[in-house]
């Protein structure tokens, strides 16, 4: 089914792996890109917001050691969220607002309902815009801001609703990533790098390309994105994007899954809090346009009734079913938007 999408011209290439216990079945089909060589195990890939649940361990890393607490205001880090206020009405313009009820808690920012995220109040979108947040859409290009002037720029919007009233997609994941640097005094991936990658034999795991020459190219359709020869991958950013700006591979991140899966780096606690539904059915009803039916959100992931799992926007799934220990991965260079429904349909199918 998959070697159908790669010959018909769909997708240049895509490694899939599906693992049981010990079992591990990977399959790597086509080229890095249209006119280039063929993929390898070890080929790179933009996985996009597979960031999200890796940032997300990161900070649970952190809450284990005590070094972050859930339910404490961010604003002892993060002074630029003092004092937030909130829109009046959500779809309202951004001069009509009213204090924050409460403030944003670091459990906040991992359940999504901050109160500001990917945004229908065209205003708040327009603004984000201005501030070259880059908080909406692919990580393509990237914001040229250094994290502390982002975090200055960012606090100076509303929040679109109350602390804790509604789920929104996924400027919780970008704030995240400051508040982890702030709290160890290390840059993020300094930080990944020590606590999650190498722990975890993440090698290939990273903001910038470990390899230029195993990097695939990204398409939106049949249009490159960000090239293999001349990516904004192949140089540091300057703002690391902790919502969708890491490149890994596929047995890296599946080392990340089996972690989530089997045990290690973080408490059994700290884990079931992440691949646990922390949505009240009101905001999973709000949220289901993004999320689908019945699905709600545990930390940096979704999570259904059995099985939990995200997506990378730029052309990866991932899916772990914790009852049979069964963990999918597919990896593609062509984003997700642009995929034909049947591809989407039987790539995100229990079966394979």
């Amino acid at each position: 089914m998959l070697q159908t999408y790669v010959d018909n011209g769909v997708v240049p290439g895509l490694i899939s792996l599906t693992s049981r216990g010990d079992e591990i079945r990977v399959e790597v089909i086509g080229k890095v890109s249209y006119d280039g060589p063929e993929l390898e195990r070890d080929s790179l890939f933009r996985v996009s917001s597979f960031t999200k649940p890796i940032v997300a361990a990161a900070t649970m890393v952190l809450v284990d050691e005590l070094r972050l607490s859930m339910d404490a205001p961010v604003a002892d880090v993060l002074p630029e969220l003092s004092d937030p206020v909130v829109l009046r009405q959500p779809d309202g313009p951004l001069d009509d607002t009213v204090p924050a009820a409460r403030p944003i808690t670091t459990r906040d920012l991992l359940t999504f309902r901050l109160g500001l995220g990917e945004s229908d109040n065209p205003a708040l979108r327009q603004r984000e815009e201005e501030l070259d947040l880059h908080t909406f859409g692919p990580p393509v290009p990237r914001t040229a801001l250094e994290p502390d002037e982002w975090m200055r720029r960012l606090g100076t919007l509303p929040l679109q609703y109350q602390p804790g009233e509604q789920w929104l997609y996924s400027t919780g994941s970008h704030i995240l990533g400051v508040l982890i640097a702030r709290v160890t005094g290390q840059p993020l991936e300094e930080f990944l790098r020590e606590r999650i990658f190498e722990p975890l034999g993440m090698r290939n795991t990273g903001f910038t390309a470990a390899d230029p020459a195993r990097l695939t190219t990204a398409y939106v359709g049949d249009d490159v994105l960000d090239p293999a020869d001349g990516s904004q991958w192949l140089a540091p950013p300057s703002f690391p994007d902790a919502s969708g700006g890491l490149v890994s591979t596929v047995d890296d991140f599946h080392a990340f899954t089996r972690m989530l899966l089997n045990g290690g780096l973080l408490s059994p606690a700290a884990i079931a809090e992440m691949t646990t539904d922390q949505l009240t059915p009101a905001q999973r009803e709000g949220a289901a346009g993004f999320l689908g039916p019945d699905t709600g959100w545990g930390y940096g992931m979704s999570v259904g009734s059995d099985r939990y799992g995200w997506a990378g926007g730029l052309g990866s799934l991932w899916s772990t079913t914790p009852a049979d220990g069964t963990i999918s991965i597919l990896l593609t260079q062509r984003a997700l938007w642009t995929w034909p429904e049947e591809l989407f349909a039987e790539a995100s199918a229990p079966a394979w």
